[in-house]
């Protein structure tokens, strides 16, 4: 499976970002997506993730409280991170994750990585 991220980029305390990962190289019935991020010294931590066959199988971090929204777009092969009400903190590179089964939050159990995009949200 090959992620490409991209989308990312600067925006200002409450503005919005769409994020998009690029997917190739598998189907993608029996898989699903995550998007991570890990600001400069902290670990990587999860966002969300979707499953590719059960649209409403759907997991967000606490942190997300309703700003963020994941989906896919089967038509493109796409997994999208709708980003609104962004903060200072959410400030960090981005990282779209692929891995076979259900759902999950650890960034252990995807094996899968496209490359990040820098998300900065400053004034």
């Amino acid at each position: 499976v090959q992620l490409q991220a991209y989308g990312g980029g600067l925006v200002q305390p409450g503005g919005s970002l769409r994020l998009s990962c690029a997917a190739s190289g598998s189907t993608f019935n029996d898989l699903a997506f995550g998007w991570f991020r890990q600001a400069p010294g902290k670990e990587r931590e999860f966002v969300a993730s979707v499953s590719w066959r059960r649209n409403r199988d759907i997991i967000y971090a606490d942190f997300v409280k309703g700003r963020f929204i994941i989906s896919r777009d089967s038509a493109k092969n796409m997994v999208h991170l709708q980003m609104n009400s962004l903060e200072p903190e959410d400030t960090a590179a981005y990282y779209c994750a692929a891995r076979t089964g259900r759902v999950r939050n650890s960034k252990n159990d995807f094996p899968y990585w496209g490359q990040g995009t820098q998300v900065t949200v400053s004034s």
